[in-house]
């Protein structure tokens, strides 16, 4: 202590400061420590009354009677909201199912569609590959008919080339006549329709002459022209009571042209010949016929 206070500065301060701290402890004891009284709590008013709920603006004077129990009318009402709850349930249910069904509906609806669809297009394809099928053959029956026209053309040009005559015709008319295995209407323009013969300049070949005792001739066939050979055939022919020719023989005397076509073709005839039928006459009569065969007729 001795040394905190041993000289004149530090004596002067200590007392000072004691007076300082003297000054502040009597200003706190007057000034900074006075009471405060708590404020007056007055509370909150509370309505008079004997029940947690209540009903319209007259207050009693008295506790009330006690509240009646719910009437019928009153359960009637919550019973009216139950059904109607539960109505809209199952109407809420109800709608679902009905648009789960109709969804469902739908989709069978959608696939039904969709298989209708597959159906037509495989329908549609089996068409079109008959179509192409169709045309293909179509395409075939015309190019064979167009080689067919082709080969009867170039066969009509040879055959023209070589007799004449068959691309010169400009007829309208159709078929055709002939030995020749090739299409045409074989003979001259100037010829006989009805004459059996294809060569010569006109008219039919083969005139005959009959000659059979008194018996005459009841058909005269005329001998086929087959050949470019001219003259006289006579045929010796034998003829039975019924006007049968049972033999004939071809270029005896008398014919100019013993031509093996002429010849064929004169015995052919005869043998067709019928003659008037006699009871009387011989079992084989003995003719001739003569058959006279030109080009220039």
């Amino acid at each position: 202590m001795s040394s905190f206070l041993n000289t004149k500065y530090k004596r002067k301060s200590a007392a000072i400061t004691s007076v300082i701290m003297s000054l502040l402890l009597v200003l706190l004891f007057f000034v900074g420590m006075t009471y405060l009284d708590p404020p007056q709590e007055y509370g909150i008013a509370v309505n008079f009354g004997t029940s947690n709920v209540g009903q319209g603006n007259v207050q009693p004077k008295e506790p009330l009677a006690p509240a009646p129990e719910k009437t019928e009318e009153a359960i009637e009402e919550v019973k009216q909201e139950v059904q109607e709850e539960v109505i809209e349930e199952s109407t809420v249910e109800e709608v679902q199912e009905v648009s789960e069904d109709v969804a469902t509906q739908e989709t069978e609806e959608a696939i039904a569609i969709k298989k209708a669809q597959e159906i037509k297009k495989k329908a549609d394809e089996i068409a079109k590959k008959a179509q192409l099928e169709k045309e293909r053959i179509e395409r075939e029956k015309q190019a064979l008919i167009a080689k067919q026209k082709a080969e009867e053309a170039a066969k009509r040009k040879k055959l023209d080339a070589l007799i004449g005559g068959v691309s010169n015709s400009e007829g309208t008319a159709t078929g055709g006549e002939g030995n020749d295995n090739e299409a045409g209407d074989k003979g001259n323009i100037n010829g006989d329709p009805n004459a059996n013969g294809y060569y010569g300049n006109g008219g039919g070949g083969g005139n005959g002459d009959y000659n059979l005792g008194n018996r005459k001739p009841l058909s005269k066939p005329k001998p086929n022209y087959i050949c470019n050979e001219e003259g006289l055939v006579v045929v010796s022919i034998e003829v039975d009571t019924n006007g049968r020719v049972i033999k004939a023989t071809a270029g005896v005397k008398g014919s100019t042209n013993t031509a093996s076509c002429l010849l064929t073709q004169a015995k052919a005839a005869a043998l067709k010949t019928t003659w008037q039928a006699d009871s009387n006459a011989p079992s084989k009569q003995v003719g001739t016929i003569k058959y006279r065969f030109s080009l220039s007729q």
